[in-house]
Order: C-alpha cells, then structure tokens, then sequence
C-alpha cells in the first residue's frame, strides 16, 4: 500500500466517481467533429488511474472508445458485455503479459483487482476525448434485467456494482 499512497501523492490523484483514484492528465487541444456526439471534441484524453486494495472500477460505459494501458502494481481484471450480451474477461499486466486493452464505446465494463491485497496503476486513453456527461454508472436492477441471464453474470454485476 506504500507505493499507491506514493503514487495518490505523487500525481494529485483524487477518487473517482466509479472507484479508485485519477487525474487527467492530458486534454487534446485539437477538436474533431464526432458525428456520435453531434459536435466537435478534444481528440483524445488521458488520465491516470488508480485501484488500491479494497478497490474496484464499479459497471459504467461511455460514449467513446478507452484504452487501458497497465504501468505498475499487480494485474488487473477488466470484465465487460460483448455486443452479444456475453460477459468477457481481459487481464492486464505482467503476469499475463497483456500490458493494453481497448473497451469499445457504449460497452458495460468493470474492473477488479486480480490480488486483492495489491493495487493497479494504469493510464487510460479515451477518444474522442472523455466528458463526464458521457459517463454512465449502472444500476444493479438494469444491468441484471438486460444481462442476468445466468449466475455467473449475476455474480459479476452484484460483486462490481454500488
């Protein structure tokens, strides 16, 4: 826990409404009309973000893609809906060797610690760029009544939902 209290220090990481810790780091100067939105918007974003023991990125989605890219700490377990209603799974870090994922836009994901006595430090990249008005957090009730149709997915939404 030492080092994810250096890193909250270190980069003047602040919660986040869907748990963990983040800053934005970058905001794309150069705009992009994204048709999605119906106006123009930063390029991209970035922000890092952090999960500590205890923690977790609790079921949301947003309007763009987002990247995940895995800097330090223990994996981390990304869970989400495909477009078939199919609950996926994709680690990253060293232990499984995958350092990147892209979640697509408007997809319902969450994200756990694989140790849960570890923490997670990873950046995330989202374009066109991220505005909290694209932000959705779930509700437990809508995500079992579109995606509880076995126990597995009702387990994973009840252990990641507020």
């Amino acid at each position: 826990m030492q080092d994810a209290n250096l890193l909250i220090q270190r980069f003047g990481l602040q919660p986040h409404p869907e748990g963990g810790h983040y800053r934005e780091m970058h905001r794309s100067p150069h705009r992009v009309h994204s048709p999605h939105h119906g106006n123009t918007r930063h390029a991209y974003t970035s922000i890092y973000f952090l999960l500590t023991p205890g923690q977790f990125s609790a079921w949301h989605r947003i309007t763009s893609d987002e990247t995940w890219f895995h800097h330090a700490g223990g994996d981390v377990l990304i869970l989400y809906f495909d477009t078939s209603g199919v609950l996926r799974t994709q680690t990253l870090g060293t232990t499984s060797g995958d350092m990147q994922f892209t979640i697509p836009a408007n997809t319902w994901f969450a994200a756990r610690l694989v140790d849960a006595k570890s923490y997670c430090f990873v950046s995330c990249v989202v374009g066109p760029g991220f505005e909290f008005a694209d932000f959705e957090l779930a509700s437990r009730h809508a995500l079992r009544g579109e995606f509880g149709t076995t126990p597995e997915h009702c387990t994973a939404i009840d252990a990641l939902c507020r």
